[in-house]
């Protein structure tokens, strides 16, 4: 029995022996386990690819951008930092197209437009009968298109006259004479040069009133590109506080030829003193051209009208104000000859400019605000394009309205 004790306390003492030495291979193989498969589980657990070597996919960086190789190593590359965020491209400059000829490659545009109001009259004037009633009708035709009452009248009366003086229905012959009678009317005699050449160290200083929605902000943008296409230099003043959308259209139009533009930094600033820090910078930059655009105002507004006459007299402590360019909307018709009597009693207009007239058959308005203010026609909108605004040509003009 003694014996038998003995053996089994041996027995269970190599048994001891074993399991410790099972332990401890065990406990071995686990740590080595974790010590091999550890950074590849780190890395799936990151969102990458394992490498063995660094956790990372090899080539690419922690955030996902991809470095680039060791010269001549053939390894993959190393981690790298991430790249800076590009900054924004400017935005290129054009380079417009000169305003001499503009007119004469738009007339298609205008003669379209026109087509119904020359074809009747020539359609009358070249028929077998032309007593009083077709007479009256001529008359009526140009009233219609905006000509005015007088201005109708006095060319009828002397149309009338040359036809029966020359005794002639033939077309052309009776197309001549209208066309010189027209061209009476428009009077090619005014002056509408575009006063933008700077004084010394001074600027040339335009500025461009209206209403709303003639479309004042988009002529002083397309005028920019017409006296950049001439090759001189421009500076915008945004003097719109109004309407913030106005002062950043105005500066979407600047960058685009390269002009620079002024503007308040809030909303409902005084617009007298935007235009005077625009012609500011314009000295300080010795361009030769500041353009300020002014809120649209309604003409029934005294107030505003008060405070568009405080904007040139603010200008003018700088020395004068070059060009007082009146936007009228050539579709509004008599309407527009209303505007344009009241802002001609608060500053002095210089010149008109007349949009939208590619898209009616009223251009007999040319003759209209003309003889009303006693300022010519200067510039024209004939389309949508950038390069749609155009030096009013008298000669052209009746070309297109007669076809």
């Amino acid at each position: 029995m003694a014996r038998l004790v003995a053996s089994f306390c041996q027995t269970g003492a190599v048994m001891d022996t074993l399991i410790t030495i099972l332990v401890i291979a065990f406990a071995i193989v686990a740590v080595g386990a974790v010590m091999l498969l550890g950074p590849k589980v780190r890395a799936r657990r990151s969102g990458l690819p394992g490498d063995a070597g660094t956790g990372v996919d090899a080539g690419r960086s922690a955030t996902g951008t991809i470095a680039p190789p060791e010269a001549g190593a053939g390894q993959p590359g190393t981690l790298a930092p991430a790249a800076e965020p590009a900054a924004p491209a400017a935005p290129e400059v054009e380079r417009p197209p000169p305003s001499a000829g503009r007119m004469i490659k738009l007339r298609s545009r205008l003669a379209r437009s026109q087509n119904a109001f020359g074809s009747a009259l020539l359609s009358l004037l070249s028929s077998g009968k032309l007593d009083d009633e077709t007479w009256e009708e001529i008359e009526e035709i140009l009233i219609t298109a905006d000509m005015g009452a007088a201005p109708a009248t006095q060319l009828v009366d002397r149309l009338r006259t040359e036809v029966k003086v020359a005794g002639t229905r033939d077309l052309t012959e009776v197309k001549a004479l209208l066309k010189s009678d027209l061209l009476e009317q428009v009077n090619p005699d005014l002056d509408r040069t575009l006063h933008t050449e700077p004084h010394g160290d001074r600027p040339a200083v335009v500025l461009v009133v209206g209403v709303n929605g003639t479309g004042k902000t988009t002529t002083c943008g397309k005028l920019a590109r017409v006296l950049i296409g001439d090759g001189q230099t421009v500076l915008l003043g945004a003097a719109d506080t109004f309407r913030a959308a106005a002062a950043d259209q105005l500066e979407t139009w600047g960058s685009r030829v390269g002009a620079k533009t002024v503007r308040a930094d809030r909303e409902g600033a005084d617009p007298a003193s935007v235009a005077f820090e625009a012609v500011s910078a314009g000295i300080a930059d010795s361009v030769d051209t500041v353009i300020v655009d002014t809120a649209g105002r309604l003409h029934t507004k005294t107030g505003l009208m008060d405070e568009l006459g405080k904007i040139k007299r603010v200008i003018s402590k700088h020395g004068s104000v070059d060009e007082v360019l009146l936007v009228l909307d050539a579709t509004t018709g008599q309407n527009g000859l209303r505007q344009a009597r009241v802002f001609a009693e608060v500053v002095d207009i210089t010149g008109i400019v007349l949009t939208k007239l590619d898209g009616t058959a009223k251009g007999g308005i040319v003759i209209a605000v003309q003889r009303e203010l006693g300022v010519p026609v200067k510039l024209v909108g004939l389309g949508e394009g950038a390069d749609d605004l155009a030096p009013f040509e008298p000669e052209a003009f009746v070309d297109a309205l007669i076809g």
